[in-house]
């Protein structure tokens, strides 16, 4: 049998939400999501990686296809680079760890985010001055409809602020299968983002290495983010919007300690867990829904929240910021 009928989805988001799929099945390379789409029982179809951007508010009425792929490979070389082919089943923060062991540089800044390698593109993840969008050299996406292989370069991806041409043009058309980075033989650190500094400092840290920044990230997020392990959660919920140098001035006169980092084209982009903690949300609980008491940005199950739970708290934080300071806040989540 391919499908599992109303398969609990619990284990497979990073939420703990406790929503089923009607049909349910896995893939572990091209030839067997071929098979599973030709004998899909049902049009709505969802291709799941590590379920750690997601927010499923209701049961899912369609086909989940869970990407097992796995494999990591150097493809080619040159004088400044590897460029590693990683299949989309592996988990990110573990290729993070075994590019540190083998002297890969440029992604350790990337350490500990949640999720697996396919959707690191879909989102261009980002975190402490690195983006996705700096390392991707292709990737490789099979087209549902036509079940054909496409290779992607890193222009064809339209990289964008956690945004990318799977998020809009090419939505829910293509399953990536790979992606290969182009990791440098010489490392160029980049220390200047947050507290990176301050947390090397704290660890005596005299000699940098790819390996010491990690591990300064890994204490930081550790400190201020909980484990989805223990308290279910997406981490950031909203991204930090970006505003009109104009409004930033304005508003600053009334909240001076409002943090903003000068943006492309006149813009500002401003700090939304800042915006969130202003608004008091930060550390509050209603039932299992809350929002988290270290980082007002991440949004949490403690244990028997339904997505809708989760979901309208998202949108009271939403029109609270709208309220107080005319700025609207965008889901980072994608929401089933």
């Amino acid at each position: 049998m391919l499908f599992e009928e109303n398969k609990s989805l619990k284990a497979f988001n990073t939420f703990r939400i406790n929503a089923a799929a009607r049909y349910f099945a896995r893939f572990d390379n091209k030839e067997s999501l071929t098979e599973l789409l030709q004998n899909l029982p049902v049009e709505k179809l969802l291709i799941l990686g590590g379920g750690s951007n997601m927010l499923f508010t209701d049961n899912f009425r369609g086909a989940v296809l869970k990407n097992e792929c796995r494999g990591i490979a150097i493809v080619k070389e040159d004088p400044e680079n590897f460029y590693v082919k990683v299949s989309a089943g592996e988990n990110w923060h573990s290729f993070v760890q075994y590019a540190i062991q083998n002297d890969y540089a440029g992604i350790e800044n990337l350490s500990l985010i949640p999720g697996n390698t396919g959707a690191s593109p879909i989102q261009n993840i980002g975190a402490y001055g690195v983006e996705i969008k700096d390392v991707v050299h292709e990737l490789e996406a099979y087209h549902l409809k036509e079940q054909s292989i496409n290779i992607f370069s890193n222009n064809d991806c339209l990289f964008g602020y956690r945004d990318s041409v799977f998020k809009n043009k090419w939505a829910s058309q293509f399953v990536i299968l790979s992606v290969t980075f182009r990791l440098r033989k010489k490392p160029v650190f980049k220390t200047n983002y947050g507290v990176i500094e301050q947390e090397l400092e704290k660890m005596g840290i005299t000699e940098l290495s790819i390996k010491a920044i990690s591990d300064a990230i890994i204490r930081i997020r550790s400190s201020k983010l909980p484990d989805p392990l223990l308290i279910g959660n997406a981490g950031s919920f909203f991204k930090n919007p970006s505003i009109p140098k104009e409004q930033f001035d304005f508003l600053k006169v009334s909240f001076p300690e409002m943090p903003g980092y000068p943006n492309l084209e006149n813009k500002v982009k401003v700090a939304a867990g800042w915006l969130i903690e202003q608004c008091g949300w930060k550390g509050y609980r209603k039932n299992d829904a809350g929002c988290y008491n270290k980082q007002a940005l991440v949004l949490v199950n403690y244990g028997k929240a339904t997505g809708k739970e989760i979901f309208n708290l998202s949108d009271e934080i939403i029109q609270s910021v709208q309220l107080k300071f005319n700025i609207s806040l965008e889901r980072e989540v994608n929401i089933f």
